[in-house]
């Protein structure tokens, strides 16, 4: 697979937390990111900071759609890390379909991180220790791992650590049974079969029913969808009719008006009140009434 998706409209009382927006959402509850962040780094965390600039200064986004992964800043604990009491940066991401060039996205992620202390005015000797973690349903590597660790270190002497402070994570959801801490391979496992069998994926399996009901997130859901949708047709259309500039906003107007009628049935299917869809879908009433 090269990483490029057809689109697919999934109706909110189907999403999962491997879903894009719904782990984004879900991971941006303290609580729940501190628990899953313990345990994947096997450190005891402190408080969680939810920093706007590495999002709102930097952009980062995929496809035109907003951020899929989390990021923050992370206090750890100097009790229990071993007399650690700095702020590590952490960005983590989950994957429901396997990408290309995997390393290349953690450089990308790693240079923002850095990027933003850098400008806020540290020198390089400060910067923070920093952690990218991907959560993967296929393995990336194809070599069965639960988890892969990425560190720099020497080529011709493994004992030479180069002392970056950084490191690259990607955990493998379809090896965990091979996976030996029990949390670890429990969360895997729900992350690739949404089968809750701890504490913590049973705290994740309520938040993500109650982010089902909560009407800002399926206002926000419904408005990422059809941007996305509305974003990727212009684009396929453009490219298309290249030159053909006379026609082209009137194609575009229909397109988008049979993708929103098309958006309307599925949301109609669901249950989801009439006026809401007018709202969501920028369709008339009478349009939404009559479907």
């Amino acid at each position: 697979m090269d990483g490029r998706r057809t689109y697919e409209f999934k109706p909110v009382n189907q999403l999962v937390f491997s879903d894009d927006f719904m782990f984004g959402a879900v991971m941006r509850e303290p609580d729940i990111c501190k628990g899953v962040l313990e345990l994947l780094l096997q450190v005891k965390i402190d408080h969680i900071e939810y920093p706007a600039s590495l999002a709102e200064t930097h952009g980062w986004q995929t496809d035109s759609r907003p951020v899929r992964g989390v990021s923050r800043n992370v206090h750890v604990s100097e009790r229990v890390a071993r007399g650690r009491n700095v702020r590590d940066s952490e960005r983590v991401e989950c994957q429901t379909y396997k990408i290309e060039s995997i390393g290349k996205r953690t450089r990308y992620y790693q240079a923002m991180i850095d990027a933003d202390s850098l400008l806020k005015g540290a020198a390089y000797s400060e910067l923070k220790e920093s952690y990218i973690i991907f959560i993967c349903l296929d393995d990336p590597f194809d070599k069965g791992l639960p988890a892969y660790t990425f560190e720099r270190k020497c080529r011709e002497d493994g004992s030479v650590d180069l002392g970056d402070k950084t490191h690259h994570v990607v955990f493998n959801a379809e090896a965990y049974k091979e996976e030996k801490d029990p949390g670890i391979r429990a969360f895997l496992s729900f992350v690739r079969n949404n089968t809750a069998e701890s504490d913590l994926t049973r705290r994740i399996a309520n938040m993500v029913q109650a982010k089902r009901f909560e009407q800002t997130f399926v206002n926000e859901y419904l408005a990422w969808n059809l941007h996305d949708y509305d974003v990727r047709q212009r684009g396929i259309k453009e490219g298309r009719e290249d030159g053909l500039k006379e026609g082209r906003e009137d194609g575009l107007k229909e397109g988008r008006k049979e993708q929103a009628l098309e958006t309307a049935r599925i949301l109609k299917r669901t249950g989801i009140d009439a006026a809401l869809i007018s709202q969501s879908t920028g369709l008339s009433p009478e349009d939404v009434e009559a479907l």
